[in-house]
């Protein structure tokens, strides 16, 4: 648009503007310059409804019968060829209008500049061309380019069903030319190495994604529970069933050594739903009793072996997804699996309670009695059970705890920034906070005080 008008200025006025021309013909030309400002508008807002809207949108819209939909539909199956279409429109609406607007505007103004006592012809003109140019720049920048830009940014869906008849009547009209084009900028493509062209609705990345559900969040379309919840699904198939699991030093397991009066008490005091069977320790685990079938056993069988009603044991390595986990559990029917290392040790146990409280939280049924892992006891200090998972200790805690491939769990963090083992009373410094350890057991931290120091960080 400037650069026509710059041209224009460098040469003579159109004649039948030159000339002593009836206002009435003025005006008619006035007209048909807003008019052209109009154009590029409607133009410049079916462009960008159609590079913002998403096809999957659209696809929507028509098979609900929306008015206009399929046509919509149709232009951005063809997408190169309508942006095709829309900037030809707006480069002959911007030509035009720099060729009609700047005489007419200039005639209008040549009455002002005589009223102020102005009769030089040389004067006149230019005062009358920079009058015309600052009016119609403003105009097409506000009318003709940026209130339909953001206007079709804002509302995409609705500016291009109201776009969409008559710039497929244009697309039609001007198929020939438009099919040139195109060919012409496929292969300046080709020659700067891109081939596919016609892609222009990109996928959005998984962080992309995350961020539109924080801002939908932010602005109230999604509770904070449903942001949670998404979010938590993103991250089901990273996390590696290692981080999970159940340390083995936790397990509570029958010992094919011991009686049914022990496995009886031992049920008593743990309240668990399945029970590992092994010989002495978890190196040799033989299989897994469900609770349901040691009810059936009567408490005066001397002779019960417990491996009668024991199923086979299930194992999984401890790097597996634990996507792949529960697809484990649903194919063998059974809700528990013993985690293996590199060398074949069992390092501990998962169960689907394990996996799927990665997605919904925690869930505790009746019978469970756990602290929970973080407690605040002032501000900045904070009570933290060792086997805390640091994802979750950063989360509650608000400390960048550093990430590590080996150590999950706040103890194994501790351990390996240590570079030792820990003994209790030990004080270490991370980054933006203090660790103190309270408690331990089996050469690992039960209990760690945390307080926060900015300082550090």
């Amino acid at each position: 648009m400037v650069l026509s008008l710059l041209l224009l200025a460098a040469t003579e006025v159109p004649e039948y503007l030159a000339s002593e021309g009836s206002m009435e013909q003025t005006l008619t030309f006035l007209g048909l310059a807003i008019f052209l400002i109009l154009l590029n508008g409607f133009f410049v807002a079916a462009e960008f409804s159609l590079v913002k809207v998403r096809i999957s949108r659209i696809e929507q819209l028509a098979r609900d019968g929306k008015a206009f939909a399929g046509t919509a539909k149709w232009l951005a199956k063809r997408l190169d060829e309508s942006l095709s279409a829309c900037q030809l429109g707006i480069t002959m609406a911007s030509l035009a209008l720099g060729w009609v607007g700047e005489p007419a505007f200039a005639k209008l103004v040549e009455p002002v500049l005589s009223w102020f006592g102005i009769v030089d012809p040389k004067v006149i003109h230019a005062l009358g061309f920079v009058t015309a140019f600052t009016a119609i720049t403003g105009l097409h920048l506000v009318v003709g380019e940026q209130f339909p830009k953001i206007f079709a940014i804002r509302r995409p869906e609705k500016i291009l069903l109201w776009c969409a008849l008559p710039l497929k009547f244009f697309y039609v009209l001007l198929y020939p030319f438009l099919t040139v084009l195109n060919v012409v900028t496929s292969y300046l493509l080709r020659l700067v190495g891109i081939h596919e062209a016609a892609e222009h609705e990109g996928v959005n990345t998984e962080e992309e994604i995350r961020a539109l559900l924080r801002e939908a969040h932010i602005h109230g379309n999604l509770s904070r529970n449903e942001h949670s919840l998404i979010n938590n699904v993103f991250e089901f198939d990273d996390m590696i069933v290692r981080r999970v699991m159940l340390p083995r030093g936790e397990v509570d397991f029958f010992d094919v050594n011991e009686p049914l009066s022990v496995f009886r008490d031992l049920v008593r005091r743990t309240m668990h739903t399945r029970y590992p069977v092994c010989d002495r320790s978890l190196d040799k685990v033989l299989g897994v009793v469900h609770i349901k079938d040691l009810l059936n056993v009567s408490q005066d069988d001397q002779a019960f072996d417990v491996r009668t009603i024991m199923r086979p044991p299930r194992k999984v390595p401890e790097t597996m997804p634990i996507s792949r986990v529960l697809r484990h559990f649903q194919a063998t029917h059974q809700l528990m699996a013993f985690v293996i290392d590199e060398y074949g040790t069992i390092t501990g146990m998962v169960t689907l309670e394990n996996v799927l409280e990665r997605i919904v939280g925690e869930v505790d049924d009746e019978f469970d009695t756990a602290e929970p892992n973080i407690v605040p006891e002032e501000a900045g200090q904070f009570l933290v059970v060792g086997t805390t998972p640091l994802d979750e200790a950063r989360q509650r805690m608000g400390v960048p705890l550093q990430e590590s491939e080996d150590a999950d769990t706040i103890s194994g963090l501790l351990t390996e920034f240590r570079q030792s083992l820990l003994s209790q009373g030990d004080v270490i410094e991370l980054e933006g906070a203090i660790a103190e350890v309270l408690e331990m057991k089996h050469e690992s931290a039960t209990l760690v005080r945390f307080k926060i120091d900015k300082t550090l960080a």
